[in-house]
């Protein structure tokens, strides 16, 4: 399947490294999560580009090839990235968009900024900003990490120089199938994460939660829940998989919900074919 690699420019200072492929009519756009680049969705992307869509994987800012600029991360800005990539490609294409981890907080940030350009959403195991569960999970130790990569400064101090060790337990601590991340793989995102200003950039996401529940939630107070398609989608085996109904039932009026067997919170990469045939139903239906 033939790729084509872009810098898009999304705002000052900001490029977004992007991979297109496929040519269909209906263009889904694929959000990774952290500690992960686009590269997380190599399986998923080839798979959609075979069945006939047209996909656009970004690096988002602060994230892989992309620019890593010292603001923005909050969701909304970032979203406005991913519109200005879908507008430069093809500005009259509805999108849909599909997130995991991290890039479901965008992507549900994008469907709040850009209702009238977003088909549908899949939000694939992630805590949703704006919800109860997000507010409620201060504290809970198996979210250890939000409040350590909240901690300025200290948080990048710590990982700098140890961040083969701290991605590999990242990594491994929510992972069933020990095979879907090879090293390889694994190796491209150490690379990412160990250039200049890539830590911080990702520490930052977390910095911006409030921000970003604060944001949702003013959306929600002046325009309602979203109205468009919504699916869920947590692996199995994941601490997600009983919260991501409740999350997505407080943001959307239009939700379905899925578990994906033998995966926990790496589900594009344990399990790329079910969260495909997923896409595609959500958008059978559209």
């Amino acid at each position: 399947m033939k790729t084509q690699h872009f810098m898009f420019e999304t705002a000052r200072d900001v490029q977004l490294h992007t991979r297109v492929l496929g040519e269909g009519p209906t263009r889904i756009v694929l959000l990774h999560g952290f500690p992960q680049t686009g590269h997380e969705w190599r399986r998923v992307a080839d798979l959609l580009a075979a069945r006939g869509y047209s996909v656009v994987v970004p690096d988002y800012r602060g994230a892989g090839h992309s620019s890593k600029p010292g603001g923005g991360y909050d969701k909304f800005t970032m979203a406005a990235d991913i519109k200005s990539v879908c507008d430069q490609l093809e500005p009259s294409a509805r999108t849909t968009i599909v997130g995991h981890d991290i890039g479901a907080m965008i992507s549900l940030a994008y469907g709040f900024k850009y209702p009238a350009d977003t088909s549908g959403l899949v939000l694939i195991d992630a805590p949703l900003q704006g919800s109860t569960f997000m507010s409620k999970a201060r504290g809970d130790p198996r979210a250890w990490h939000v409040g350590f990569h909240q901690a300025r400064d200290i948080a990048e101090y710590l990982v700098q120089g140890r961040e083969r060790t701290y991605l590999r337990y990242m990594i491994d601590v929510r992972i069933f199938d020990q095979t879907a991340i090879s090293q390889a793989d694994f190796d491209v995102y150490l690379e990412a994460y160990e250039k200049p200003g890539a830590l911080r950039a990702a520490f930052e996401l977390y910095r911006a939660f409030d921000d970003d529940s604060r944001a949702v939630q003013l959306c929600i107070e002046a325009t309602g829940k979203l109205a468009m398609p919504v699916m869920t989608i947590a692996g199995e085996h994941s601490g997600l998989a009983a919260a991501m109904p409740a999350m997505a039932n407080e943001l959307a009026s239009r939700v379905e919900n899925r578990i994906a067997p033998v995966s926990s919170h790496w589900v594009p990469e344990e399990n790329p074919g079910f969260v495909v045939d997923a896409i595609c139903d959500l958008l059978a239906g559209l």
